[in-house]
């Protein structure tokens, strides 16, 4: 049997945490990825004891591996001073907060955007946030780690070097990770569906920030080109990356140990997690 890195998806956290752990068993993950409180909104009530404490019992109960959860998308740690800016920097606390409480490995957050500030002035920005957030938060929460994205816009780290900076500028770079996105990789010009790119991608990653700090990878095809800066997920093998892709991702062995996790459409019948996790298995020879 074929031995895969850590498996799962991004799973519906209503009804409570606990309910999330349930839903990823029955699609047998061995990693998840939730939403701590609702993406689309700033403020959420407070995670009561009980509900956390019911996630981590769960969670123990059912052998599911790494447990990340997605920030919010409203969060812009590279707004101007203001409004924008002190809620991104709040709730970017409370989510931790909430993951320290249910016992979570890591928080992935998209780094913002400039909205017109230039990149090297949005990405000192970013820094400044992170610092600032993080010198309130016990060094026990989740890790945070930085998402490389498709680039639209203004938006901030669609490439490496943008994500190397942050680390650089920030004293608390030693507290930061990353994530790969196949569809934001693929959107902002990676060529990763070729074996040459693949490699390409993991020595410039090495080099710039080391792999030990690639936290989490998310595994979504394409539904635009590569180059074309469009986030738009779609299911495995039916966007424009390629099944060859993701396969070289499942049996790289220096990548044996992160939590890979699906972000692609349900469907109308909601089993589209069930159905590209049945051919991420099939393509790595894993049933």
């Amino acid at each position: 049997m074929v031995e895969l890195p850590p498996l799962g998806a991004h799973v519906s956290a209503a009804g409570g945490p606990a309910a999330a752990v349930g839903r990823g068993a029955a699609l047998r993950c061995t990693a998840l990825q939730i939403f701590v409180k609702s993406p689309s909104q700033w403020r959420a009530r407070p995670l009561a004891e009980a509900e956390a404490r019911a996630f981590r019992e769960a969670r123990a109960a059912s052998g599911i591996g790494p447990v990340v959860a997605h920030a919010a998308y409203l969060i812009n740690l590279a707004a101007a001073p203001g409004e924008t800016l002190e809620r991104s920097r709040a709730a970017l606390a409370d989510e931790l907060g909430r993951g320290a409480a249910l016992g979570l490995d890591a928080l992935v957050l998209h780094p913002g955007a400039h909205l017109g500030a230039g990149v090297e002035a949005g990405l000192a920005r970013v820094a400044a946030s992170l610092d600032a957030v993080l010198a309130g938060v016990p060094a026990g929460a989740p890790r945070l780690l930085l998402e490389v994205t498709a680039g639209q816009g203004s938006v901030l780290g669609a490439r490496l070097e943008e994500l190397e900076r942050i680390v650089a500028l920030a004293a608390s770079g030693e507290r930061l990770g990353v994530c790969l996105d196949t569809c934001h990789l693929f959107a902002a010009g990676y060529p990763i569906d070729e074996e040459a790119g693949h490699e390409a991608l993991l020595a410039e990653l090495e080099r710039r920030l080391g792999l030990a700090r690639l936290g989490a990878i998310h595994l979504n095809d394409s539904t635009g080109p590569r180059g074309g800066r469009r986030d738009r997920h779609a299911n495995i093998g039916e966007g424009q990356i390629g099944t060859a892709a993701f396969r070289r991702l499942l049996l790289d062995r220096r990548l044996r140990k992160v939590p890979m996790l699906l972000e692609t459409p349900l469907g109308d019948d909601g089993e589209g997690h069930a159905r590209d996790l049945a051919t991420l298995r099939r393509l790595a020879g894993a049933g």
